[in-house]
Order: structure tokens, then C-alpha cells, then sequence
């Protein structure tokens, strides 16, 4: 009997020093994962700001290149903006010519930080120098910028860090102004 109570006490369970092992075990391999995920949350925001800006730039690019070869050919160029003598900068306006003939679905309201795109569409000169542009301040942006685009001019233009996700994203004109990219190690530095 007594060598069947002293087998029984053996195997109870885990010991305060096993669960005590086993918690820090998990403790710092969530230590090292929570962090990483964490980047790849922000790095899927920042593609998907991307994306989306990439997306209704061609959907605006294919518009003004209809609008401008029509006006070309002697066709009458109809649309609710080509008659303004400004900056559109109403979504509501904007996705009233691009849906959806140039693009399937509703004109993306927000970045991937759920802060509101900002779009401009210059309908009066399709030849000036500033025509469309779409803007997401980044991580750090939570509002719509009061009298965009004149207002918005950057610091910096070309691609920066991609870990830096507090910068601006800007797509105008074809092309990324302001993008986030893996930049060249200098083998000067």
C-alpha cells in the first residue's frame, strides 16, 4: 500500500517549478513574435494604401485619357467635372466618372489606417502640369487636408524607409511622388 501511495503522489501533476518554466518558455517566444507581427500589420496597411492609390490613379488615368483623345478627335466632351474651372476635390464627383466604366467598384475612401484618402482632379486644363492626385498622410493622418492639393506641397518627394510609416503617400500624375521602397546600402556610409 504504501508503494502505491508513494507512485500515486509521483504523478499528480506538474510541479510549480515545470509550469513556472514553461510559462516563461512562452513568455519569450512571444516576446520575439508579438513585435514582428506587429510590422507586418503595419507593412499590409501600407501595401494595401498603396494599392488602392495605384488603382484609382490608372482608373482616373484611363478617364482623362478617354476625355482628352475625345476632345482630340472633335467628339463633344460631356461629364459632370469637366465643366468646373477647378480642383475636384469631392469623392462623390469623382466617383460619378469613374464608376463603372473605369473602375469596377466604389472609389476607395480610406487608407489602410482607415484615415480618408484625399483626391484632386484638375478638370479644367488636362494639359497643365498638376492634373490628378490622390494623398494618404500615412499612419499619423486622420483627417482630409483643408484646401488640397495648393496646400500640400512635400518636404520630400521620391521613395523613403518602408519602415517609416508615418510619411505621406502620394500617387499624382501617373506615377508615385512620395512611396515608401527599400532603399540602396551607400557603400560610402
Amino acid at each position: 500500500m504504501a508503494k502505491f501511495l508513494a507512485r500515486r503522489r509521483r504523478h499528480r501533476g506538474f510541479t510549480l517549478i515545470e509550469l513556472l518554466i514553461v510559462v516563461a518558455i512562452i513568455g519569450i517566444i512571444a516576446a520575439l513574435l508579438i513585435p514582428n507581427f506587429l510590422e507586418s500589420l503595419q507593412k499590409a496597411k501600407q501595401k494595401r494604401t498603396m494599392a488602392d492609390a495605384r488603382n484609382i490613379g490608372t482608373a482616373m488615368m484611363a478617364w482623362l485619357t478617354y476625355q482628352a483623345g475625345g476632345a482630340a478627335a472633335g467628339a463633344p466632351v460631356t461629364g459632370a467635372l469637366w465643366d468646373t474651372d477647378e480642383f475636384v476635390h469631392s469623392l462623390t464627383e469623382i466617383e460619378a466618372e469613374l464608376v463603372p466604366n473605369y473602375i469596377k467598384d466604389d472609389v476607395p475612401r480610406i487608407d489602410g489606417w482607415k484615415h480618408p484618402f484625399n483626391y484632386a482632379l484638375n478638370t479644367q486644363n488636362p494639359l497643365a502640369d498638376e492634373v490628378m492626385a490622390i494623398y494618404s498622410g500615412g499612419k499619423n493622418s486622420d483627417t482630409e487636408v483643408d484646401g488640397w492639393p495648393e496646400t500640400v506641397t512635400p518636404a520630400n518627394s521620391g521613395p523613403y524607409d518602408p519602415i517609416s510609416y508615418d510619411n505621406d503617400i502620394l500617387w499624382a500624375d501617373g506615377y508615385f511622388v512620395i512611396w515608401p521602397e527599400k532603399l540602396p546600402i551607400d557603400p560610402n556610409t
